[in-house]
């Protein structure tokens, strides 16, 4: 039960953290793996791909095909609409992480 109310918890996380990343540059989906990764999230493919489409299709990623070495990879990059939620979602993170610290 704990497992599964820790992994909503996070994938809400991981929603700030993409869009976060795809603020900064185009993401990709094993170099976000990585990086979700490094920050201890410990997520399958099966898990972010689905993550990425369905933020692409709620219009807060725009995809991009580019071809890397013979092979095409999908990059991502934030949405106008993408920005707003991040600002959002980064305020409540910090009225959240203010109240729970204290």
């Amino acid at each position: 039960m704990e497992d599964k109310v820790l992994r909503k918890l996070f994938l809400g996380f991981i929603h700030i953290h993409v869009l976060h990343h795809a603020k900064e540059h185009p993401i990709f989906g094993s170099w976000m793996l990585e990086e979700l990764r490094e920050h201890g999230y410990n997520i399958s493919p099966g898990t972010l791909y689905p993550i990425l489409h369905t933020m692409e299709k709620d219009g807060l990623l725009t995809r991009e095909d580019r071809n890397v070495e013979g092979k095409i990879r999908k990059y991502y990059s934030i949405t106008e609409e993408g920005t707003t939620v991040l600002v959002e979602a980064r305020q409540k993170a910090y009225e959240l992480f203010k109240e729970i610290i204290d």
